[in-house]
């Protein structure tokens, strides 16, 4: 007797060969980044020297510029393994239990990395106000040489991850981890030149203060938008109402309802609807009304990720809706073509 195909799941549990192979396809695949891998892989290591460099050059010259942006780099440095494991996790093949894989994974490490750049932005903010108030000697030169040593790091690894970030919330994150800290050793450099020039000491702090409030910033941007994504918000830049209507154009498609936009991950977009087809298609003709469908909002929208649902204008006009069936559907009656978007 032959066994159910069900049996031929992954003891490990994967989904079975047969719809793994799909699956991977369709939810795996692009999800490969080696790019941002290598990218995230030179700037850890570069960053976990700087850190080590920046820590003793702050306790030696006493600067709180350079602490600053040792502690910022802690975030640094951790925030990029974190980023790295979610690529990890992103890579790993889609499994029973999580039937999208794990492209979230990044949506979560950016918004850990947030949450590290909020303490170190309020503890430099900190800092700097107590030695605004109260300063202490500096040594410039010494705090000049560190950050400009510093500055060249941190420029040249936001630069690599800019050229992978992509529209990865992840890859972001770790992008603002490096440019405000490029910042803050810009900043070190110009307070190392006035405290050697004109002896000001509460250059330190100031320089410090203008770090924490551009840490703060960053944050504001990358705790928005990862919630964003998590609450299944529409992926942002993308026109629900443009959408809809590149559907309703396709030759066959009378009305489109139920339609729904959100993210797999912070750069892979998804949709689900339902599609009124004119007439009475056969299956030949539903399927080519999805494939143009398809190919439609490849090209316009760069949606791959599709789940469709089609419906037959005269059976549609026939059967009536049932009460509660949605929010914005009616208690009682029947569902017409419109010829436009219904309530999602």
């Amino acid at each position: 007797m032959t066994e159910p195909r069900a049996a031929l799941a992954d003891p490990k549990g994967g989904l079975p060969a047969e719809l793994a192979v799909g699956h991977e396809f369709e939810h795996g695949a692009d999800q490969i980044r080696p790019g941002q891998f290598r990218a995230l892989g030179w700037a850890l290591g570069l960053n976990g020297a700087l850190l080590i460099i920046e820590i003793a050059g702050g306790l030696v010259f006493d600067s709180l510029a350079l602490l600053a942006d040792a502690a910022h780099l802690v975030s640094d440095v951790a925030g990029l393994g974190i980023a790295l494991g979610a690529l990890t996790l992103t890579a790993r093949p889609v499994s029973i239990r999580h039937s999208f894989g794990l492209g979230r994974a990044e949506v979560l490490a950016a918004q850990i990395s947030a949450l590290l750049l909020l303490v170190a932005g309020g503890w430099i903010l900190f800092e700097g106000v107590e030695r605004f108030r109260d300063p202490v000697p500096v040594d410039g030169a010494g705090l000049a040489v560190v950050a400009t040593f510093g500055l060249a790091v941190n420029l040249s690894s936001a630069l690599m991850v800019r050229r992978a970030q992509g529209e990865s919330l992840n890859m972001r994150a770790s992008f603002a981890h490096l440019a405000t800290d490029a910042a803050g050793s810009l900043g070190a450099i110009v307070a190392g030149l006035l405290i050697l020039g004109w002896d000001w000491l509460r250059a330190d702090s100031v320089i410090a203060i203008a770090t924490a409030v551009l840490v703060l910033w960053a944050v504001w941007g990358l705790l928005r938008d990862t919630t964003h994504v998590l609450m299944e918000g529409t992926p942002r830049g993308m026109d629900v109402e443009a959408v809809c209507k590149a559907m309703l154009d396709i030759d066959g498609v009378v009305d489109v309802h139920h339609l729904h936009l959100w993210n797999l991950a912070s750069d892979v977009p998804a949709l689900s609807a339902h599609v009124v087809a004119a007439g009475e298609p056969t299956l030949r003709d539903a399927q080519g009304t999805a494939d143009r469908i398809r190919a439609t909002l490849d090209e316009k929208f760069g949606l791959t990720h599709l789940t469709l649902e089609l419906e037959c204008a005269s059976l549609t006009e026939a059967v009536p809706a049932s009460p509660g069936d949605d929010p914005g559907d009616p208690p009682q009656g029947t569902r017409q073509p419109t010829g436009r978007c219904g309530p999602p």
